[in-house]
């Protein structure tokens, strides 16, 4: 039992050495770009193999092994595209809490470590033997890679929800201000001052690009590319489209706003057409069985209650 404790514990620290740690110092870093640049590194006379011998131990063994493992593809590519991924991905959910890339990756990281080590825990408190210790850290690493991409994903669902539920009331709003007199980005104004919800933040930030310089067109499909929602989209194609051609974005906005509120109903309508559908597992399995209990529960107590009586 303690040599399956020390194992486990050399692979908890491993993996801390590995997710948490930095992956080079900021000497390496500058030396690399001083030597894409042409440049003399801060290390002057230094041979390659000294140069390689100054890195980390997980830099020069571990993740090139990992890699290897991986496709041979470069950790740095790979690690590019997970970030970029994640990006888009905390984008999508409107960085939920301000997390950032970086801090989001090193929850994920601890949920791998302090998840197993948990259960782990658990598990020696309660007795168990090696066999099930083995299986519940596959159980906690499994879990403590997929709860943060769950919570992600989950985040994403409800924000694009909300985003569908929204967008017909917030064209209504941008089409009233815009007939009223009001320019386009004075009436996304109006719509990040009076309601709340994922789309008039995300109307503040493409205002702040705005104000920042960026165009408008460039802006907006900004916005359409961080979010990828259907109908946003629409709605960013037809605005750029409407702002290329001279045509009246007011006119443009009353078709967007009819057509979305066509498409909700359109929803709803199928939606209902579902339900029966999706009432007929608890009906069957739940509900009749019950009824049927209380129905001729009384009646074949009667019949036995008959049948067991003596014939006079």
């Amino acid at each position: 039992m303690n040599i399956v404790f020390m194992v486990i514990g050399s692979v908890i620290v491993f993996l801390v050495i590995l997710l948490l740690f930095p992956s080079g110092s900021q000497t390496d870093i500058q030396n690399r770009l001083a030597q894409l640049d042409g440049g003399v590194t801060s290390t002057e006379g230094a041979s390659v193999k000294d140069e390689e011998l100054s890195k980390p131990f997980v830099d020069r063994v571990i993740r090139p092994f990992l890699a290897n493992l991986a496709g041979k593809r470069d950790p740095k590519e790979i690690r590019q595209i997970q970030r970029s991924s994640l990006r888009k991905m905390l984008a999508q959910a409107g960085y939920p809490g301000g997390l950032t890339v970086g801090e989001f990756m090193v929850i994920q990281n601890l949920f791998r470590v302090i998840l197993p080590t948990v259960i782990i825990a658990f598990g020696v408190v309660l007795g168990m033997v090696t066999k099930q210790l083995v299986m519940i850290t596959l159980v906690g690493v499994i879990l403590g890679t997929l709860i943060p991409r769950m919570y992600l994903q989950n985040k994403i669902a409800a924000r694009l929800h909300g985003i569908t539920r929204q967008l017909p009331d917030v064209l209504d709003l941008l089409t009233v201000a815009v007939e009223a007199g009001l320019g386009f980005d004075a009436a996304c104004d109006k719509v990040v001052e009076k309601m709340r919800g994922p789309i008039p933040d995300e109307f503040s930030l493409t205002l702040r690009q705005l104000r920042m310089g960026q165009s408008r067109r460039d802006a907006f499909k900004d916005m359409s590319e961080r979010v990828s929602h259907p109908d946003l989209s629409a709605f960013v194609s037809a605005i750029v489209q409407a702002d290329q051609l001279g045509v009246s974005i007011g006119q443009v906005l009353r078709i967007q706003s009819d057509q979305l509120r066509d498409k909700r109903r359109q929803r709803a309508e199928e939606e209902a057409a579902k339900a029966p559908v999706k009432m007929m597992i608890p009906l069957v399995f739940f509900i009749f069985p019950n009824v049927g209990v209380v129905i001729m529960g009384p009646a074949a107590y009667q019949i036995i209650e008959g049948m067991s009586k003596p014939e006079e």
